[in-house]
């Protein structure tokens, strides 16, 4: 490119860091110079409302939607985002079509004293503004208080100096990218508490016509994170994922074959439904769609309803 590429992000500690990966891998690949890749800040109305759920307020998109227009504009090249925050379909003019190889996807549990979930006292207060991580919590521990409880990392680590809460979850991915050692951390297996779809993958999104960046984003794309993407995106499609509805999933591979699990939960916790597929990486998309079909017929009309 003969001018400098320009890189969205929102402005978080993660965001950032994430954005510097993506820059960093882009000079590595193509020898590019720092001052040719412009990281560019923009503020979202997810990170400016932080008094309120993200289901009062419009869900995913709200960590997209302002970066998702400047690049429409030309003011940026590329976004960079955390996989997880994504909504399932892009604006008309833009993919999501590159992924990094994927971080630890688990999740962490957070106490400031070291405890494990198990040893928590019973109604003990658990902060966390995922609805997945407050459905699968509740059917584990129903005795447990939940509080809303929003954020970047060094926020929430406040909250919980303060007392708001006595635990907290944490991606253990964005701790590992903020390098954030100094946090005690308990990492939650997968067999006990699936993640949230994509988490721990960061994905790159472009406009549709510019093949100059299609290029330049060429050797940064992962196939085995793009396959496992696209299995657990598949399966939130299927389920018309949001903010208001609690579903996780988990995509592995070995060698040629993908094993997809997937759950869903009422929001109260009172009900898991799980399934999974096995198959090749290629119909990673299509075991995705089966399994969100096969789960969402076993549900009733108010499975969702939010309590």
């Amino acid at each position: 490119m003969t001018q400098t590429l320009k890189i969205g992000t929102r402005g978080s500690p993660l965001a950032l860091a994430q954005a510097q990966e993506t820059r960093a891998r882009l000079m590595a690949a193509h020898g590019m110079s720092e001052e040719a890749i412009e990281i560019v800040v923009i503020s979202t109305t997810g990170d400016r409302v932080q008094n309120r759920a993200l289901r009062e307020i419009g869900g995913k998109g709200l960590f997209t939607k302002e970066i998702e227009e400047a690049m429409l504009s030309g003011e940026i090249d590329i976004a960079v985002h955390s996989s997880k925050d994504m909504p399932v379909e892009q604006p008309q003019g833009l993919v999501l079509d590159c992924f990094l190889e994927r971080e630890d996807p688990r999740d962490a549990f957070i106490t400031l004293d070291g405890k494990s979930l198990a040893e928590l006292p019973q109604g003990a207060v658990v902060g966390t503004s995922s609805l997945r991580r407050k459905a699968q919590l509740l059917h584990k521990r129903p005795d447990l208080q939940v509080v809303e409880f929003r954020g970047n990392v060094q926020t929430r680590m406040k909250k919980l100096a303060d007392g708001v809460a006595e635990a907290t979850f944490l991606a253990l991915a964005g701790l590992n990218r903020l390098n954030a050692q100094h946090i005690s951390r308990q990492p939650v297996d997968p067999e006990q508490m699936l993640p949230a779809i994509a988490q721990g993958t960061i994905g790159i999104e472009r406009r549709a016509d510019d093949s100059a960046v299609d290029a330049l984003l060429a050797p940064l794309r992962h196939l085995p994170t793009h396959h496992r993407t696209a299995a657990e995106r598949a399966f939130l499609a299927g389920l018309d994922g949001s903010c208001e509805t609690p579903i996780a999933g988990l995509a592995t591979i070995e060698g040629n074959t993908l094993t997809l699990k997937g759950e869903i939960l009422r929001t109260d916790g009172s009900e898991v439904l799980t399934g999974s597929r096995i198959g090749p990486v290629e119909e990673a998309a299509e075991m995705g769609a089966s399994l969100a079909a096969e789960l969402l017929a076993q549900t009733t009309d108010d499975f969702f309803d939010w309590k």
